[in-house]
């Protein structure tokens, strides 16, 4: 009972941990999509090396969001 116990609760930790890093590249892929395609008078990576907070702040939310998205996507 114990091996079977370790078996499947490092099975859910493999299968946690793909679906973190998909869903770290995925909101990785978006932000640069919506940098380069929807924001083309923004510099998000210049603006970021400047300082400006703003665009900080900005860069997290669609992170934050992405990663809502697909997380309730994949417990559904």
């Amino acid at each position: 009972m114990e091996l079977e116990f370790l078996t499947a609760t490092l099975f859910n930790l493999g299968i946690n941990l793909l679906y973190t890093l998909l869903s770290l590249f995925i909101g990785i892929v978006a932000l640069m999509v919506i940098d380069r395609k929807l924001l083309r008078s923004v510099d998000i990576e210049g603006e970021l090396k400047n300082g400006n907070i703003a665009v900080a702040i900005f860069a997290s939310t669609i992170l934050v969001f992405v990663a809502l998205i697909i997380s309730f996507g994949l417990k559904g």
